[in-house]
């Protein structure tokens, strides 16, 4: 992935923050600029990337809470993990360059729960389990 461009949502604008979101194995590497509000996420526009009335309220969620819907553009580069993992990590970056911008949004995103990383990963397979995470020996009855 080094070397490749990111697409910018407007080339005429400057960048005004950034912000890393992670959650579960995915990445999200966010560029927000002052624009019209577009988001852009791996060259496509978020409503194609992330279908559906509950996703696009979910990544615009950000701003609404913030109250800047409409300010700022964002350009995303996001890999790794599913769907669920890439939405939530995009929020997670936006919510952090929204603060980088402006100190005020702390509060108001923290509040709404949308500066936390949600630490949940996949427990891994152990040994001696008959390849499961969980699963116990069965103990005998006599």
């Amino acid at each position: 992935m080094q070397g490749t461009p990111i697409h910018m949502a407007s080339t005429s604008h400057k960048i005004l923050a950034t912000g890393v979101g992670r959650r579960k194995t995915s990445v999200a590497s966010v560029r927000i600029t002052s624009g019209p509000g577009e988001i852009v996420v791996n060259g496509k526009p978020a409503s194609k990337y992330f279908p559906g009335e509950i996703s696009k309220t979910r990544y615009q969620s950000p701003f609404t809470v913030a109250g800047v819907a409409k300010k700022y553009s964002v350009s995303a580069k996001v890999f790794g993990g599913g769907y669920e993992g890439q939405l939530d990590s995009l929020v997670l970056g936006i919510s952090r360059g929204l603060v980088d911008i402006n100190e005020k949004f702390k509060t108001l995103l923290r509040n709404a729960g949308l500066l936390t990383r949600d630490s949940r990963k996949r427990q891994r397979r152990m040994i001696g389990m008959g390849g499961k995470s969980r699963r116990k020996r069965q103990s005998p009855k006599r």
